[in-house]
């Protein structure tokens, strides 16, 4: 599983990955993260609003942060 954390490293961008890291663990996965900041390659993955989830090359979630329940799901269906 590759997860990326799309986002400028903003408060709401470290969140994210914190709660994605959380849940992953819960759910005894050890995923690959990857933090992308620059504004060309987040535009490429058509995210408008930051932060933004990509679990395995699919924008899940963008422009908040979700709960650490609904990523466990989101990571639980991939």
């Amino acid at each position: 599983m590759d997860i990326k954390i799309l986002g400028s490293g903003c408060d709401k961008c470290q969140r994210l990955e914190s709660v994605t890291r959380s849940a992953a663990g819960q759910l005894g996965l050890e995923p690959g993260f990857e933090k992308v900041t620059d504004p060309a390659e987040i535009a490429s993955w058509g995210v408008m609003a930051t932060p933004a989830l990509v679990i395995d090359d699919q924008v899940v979630v963008s422009g908040r942060v979700p709960s650490e329940d609904e990523v466990r799901g989101l990571l639980a269906g991939s």
